[in-house]
């Protein structure tokens, strides 16, 4: 089970975002700030992969 990290706290969209392994939207945002400035982390609920997004 995935615990939330409380540092992941945006006023931006948390939820929904593609995953790019299986299309699904069942997403979470984990971290607000990814390997760089225009990206973020997620991770799909659905197949258990943690993936980046450009903002």
């Amino acid at each position: 089970m995935r615990r939330f990290d409380p540092s992941t706290e945006t006023t931006g969209e948390t939820s929904g975002a593609e995953c790019p392994y299986c299309d699904g939207t069942n997403t979470v945002r984990e971290h607000p700030k990814g390997p760089g400035l225009c990206r973020s982390m997620h991770f799909c609920n659905d197949c258990q992969e943690p993936f980046q997004r450009f903002e």
